[in-house]
């Protein structure tokens, strides 16, 4: 916990620092789309997306979309006709988890994403982004989480009631924009990793679900592809509405989480995006990810979803309430379904209520040779959570939270889980905001 607690402060220093130091500080919140006029050319690129021509709050993880009323938290800032944005966040946490499968552990989860975009002239528009992690730090195995599932830490056998580690690496990026006249753009996306065109902005950077430190279990689902070695996405872009589709290498990370995998781009998907309204995205994409276990080489998936991200702002209140659905159909295998619900209020910038509330058709509780292996299981899970969070110096914050779950699983489940199993979490938070 003491190394947790030192990089806290390390990070911190760091970033009071940048803010005392950098120039041309901007506050792109409180600008809006009607500045974009000629004459104003040189504040052009502070503001639209890097994808078109509309407000960039819009965007978020690799080429997805979200409502653009409730913006990202981070830093902006120009240099030399360069904008640069910086989101971070770090959670240093202790959890219990009940039952025959449970037990105590510290572990930690981060995420840090960086981005570069400068406009040429007035049709083209260079990006480059990425973003990295310290979770390796919490070891092979992750850390403990009931009835998740997906990945391995050694190569040979799963991760089961484990949430595997992410990548140091998880994005490293270039984006090419083209303009085709003021409502319409053409871009294209290189990531080696990068994240496809497939599934709702991932869990840990939507505002519905980025106070909470635990992963969702229907991750494998719904966002598990923002990580792939190996990604090609071309999209369109007009008004409202955004078409991608993605090439990209279908198997997930393998047990080694600092090197960089070779790429395949053996899989494919396709997404379509609407923004009818600042508070309000919907998505529905299906891809096809060929191999996508190591355990499983022999193994297909076809993967199908849908989303919807609703944001509601009432005085100094902000909520964001998501809703997704994901099919994952092996090829051979089962056919299984997640549900997930999850919400974030924000009182007055410093108490946090969050929840989520989750449904999955588990087939991977076990581990052959158990006669189990492939048997849908249905389970649920119910979490609940609150944070505090206090102004350490302008741009970051630093709160206090914890979080509690119950477990729904079936009869059959009792003996190795215990009945309806509970879990709890306290953690520290620092965000840059």
């Amino acid at each position: 916990m003491n190394n947790y607690f030192y990089f806290f402060i390390l990070i911190l220093n760091f970033f009071c620092t940048l803010h005392s130091s950098h120039h041309e500080q901007m506050s792109i919140h409180d600008r809006t789309l009607d500045d974009l006029t000629p004459s104003n050319h040189s504040n052009q690129h502070m503001m639209h997306g890097m994808y078109g021509r509309y407000p960039m709050e819009r965007e978020i993880s690799g080429t997805d979309w979200q409502p653009e009323s409730i913006p990202m938290d981070g830093l902006h800032y120009m240099h030399n006709e360069w904008l640069f944005m910086t989101h971070d966040f770090i959670n240093a946490a202790f959890t219990h988890q009940s039952g025959p499968r449970g037990g105590n552990q510290i572990f930690s989860t981060s995420m840090f994403m960086a981005t570069a975009q400068r406009d040429f002239g007035e049709h083209y528009t260079f990006a480059a982004r990425t973003m990295f992690s310290l979770d390796p730090l919490n070891g092979k195995k992750g850390y403990r989480l009931l009835l998740q599932t997906g990945e391995t830490a050694d190569g040979v056998t799963p991760l089961i009631d484990r949430q595997h580690p992410h990548e140091l690496v998880d994005e490293l990026a270039v984006v090419q924009t083209i303009m085709i006249n003021k409502h319409s753009s053409i871009f294209f996306y290189f990531g080696l990793p990068g994240e496809p065109a497939l599934g709702p902005p991932v869990y840990m950077m939507r505002y519905s679900g980025t106070y909470n430190p635990e992963a969702p279990i229907s991750h494998h689902w719904l966002d598990s592809t923002h990580v792939q070695f190996g990604v090609f996405t071309v999209g369109y872009v007009w008004r409202m509405l955004k078409i991608d589709a993605s090439v990209f290498t279908g198997r997930e990370p393998d047990q080694h989480r600092y090197d960089f995998e070779c790429p395949r781009f053996d899989s494919f998907s396709i997404r379509a995006t609407a923004n009818p309204t600042p508070d309000l995205s919907m998505q529905l994409s299906i891809g096809f990810l060929k191999s996508p276990e190591q355990l499983e080489p022999d193994v297909n998936i076809t993967r199908t979803t849908a989303s919807c991200i609703y944001n509601i702002l009432r005085n100094r209140l902000k909520c964001q309430i998501t809703g997704c659905w994901g099919l994952n159909k092996k090829h051979p295998g089962t056919t299984t379904n997640a549900l997930l619900l999850e919400t974030t209020v924000d009182l007055h910038d410093k108490h946090y209520f969050f929840g989520r509330t989750e449904f999955v058709q588990k087939d991977e509780l076990f581990a052959p040779p158990d006669p189990r292996f492939s048997q849908i299981f249905n389970v649920g899970k119910l979490t609940l959570g609150y944070i505090y969070q206090l102004v350490v110096c302008h741009h970051v914050e630093f709160g206090i939270g914890a979080l509690g779950s119950v477990i729904f699983i079936p009869h059959d489940l009792v003996e190795s889980y215990g009945k309806n199993p509970l879990s709890g979490t306290i953690f520290l938070q620092m965000r840059i905001v």
